[in-house]
């Protein structure tokens, strides 16, 4: 049964390092359950290294990662957390349904969860349709499909809005909400701004640190800006190791 007062995720001095150069630089943060998270910041930032770590494949160089009280990683948290990746996680010469059918039983999902996503991703058109021949707004909700086999806990989105015309985006967000309203988490990486508005909680991220985890108003307030974007600068110029950079590279 679920633990409402354990953090979906939790991060405790997580430093990450690849080849020379350290990537996440000693995060630590908590991650409530039943909201939008996103987790914000430019291209090559570290979100998605953070993500792998929180899913548990990426090598850590130090510090803890909890998910849903549990050591990222742990057997018994791949039915409970759901991964999208950038790259669609489907195999383009199966069906829509094929493809559900096919992971479905890889997680031991009951059968009637493939009708399940299907419709909760508005997917119903398309449920015959080769997954080669999807549109990439399909594909982005086929993947999601997929991660919501078995009804996770959390879901762990990596930019899953990129490239996707404005409609698609807000249809997006709208079924984002809707699975936080039934009970699911969600950490959702996105390097468009004007996306943070849609989160019940941000993570402002550069160079692998974490420059603010606050409300979207909280972090308006806090900096006296007028939108995300103006509040990210403001962050970057207070903060000591980047403001001498000169802001935003």
């Amino acid at each position: 049964m679920m633990n409402s007062t354990i953090p979906a995720i939790a991060l405790d001095g997580l430093h990450v390092r690849r080849g020379r150069s350290r990537v996440l630089h000693g995060l630590t943060l908590s991650v409530p359950r039943g909201e939008v998270v996103g987790l914000m910041g430019p291209s090559g930032c570290g979100k998605t290294t953070l993500m792998r770590a929180v899913v548990g494949v990426q090598l850590v160089e130090s510090g803890t990662v909890t998910v849903l009280g549990r050591p990222a990683g742990s057997a018994d948290l791949r039915r409970r957390v759901g991964y999208v990746t950038q790259d669609a996680s489907i195999y383009d010469d199966l069906t829509v349904r094929q493809n559900l059918d096919y992971f479905r039983a890889v997680l031991g999902a009951p059968r009637t969860d493939v009708d399940r996503v299907i419709e909760e991703t508005d997917l119903g058109d398309n449920a015959k349709q080769l997954a080669g021949s999807l549109s990439g707004g399909e594909r982005s909700r086929a993947s999601l499909a997929v991660a919501m086999l078995g009804t996770p806990e959390l879901l762990v989105l990596d930019e899953p809005t990129v490239g996707l015309d404005p409609v698609l985006r807000v249809d997006l967000w709208r079924l984002f909400h809707n699975l936080t309203a039934a009970g699911t988490s969600l950490l959702v990486s996105s390097h468009v701004m004007d996306e943070a508005t849609r989160c019940d909680r941000l993570l402002l991220m550069r160079e692998g640190e974490i420059l603010a985890d606050d409300t979207p108003a909280g972090i308006l307030s806090s900096t006296g800006a007028s939108d995300t974007e103006s509040a990210f600068l403001e962050l970057i110029g207070r903060h000591p190791r980047h403001a001498a950079k000169g802001g935003e590279r």
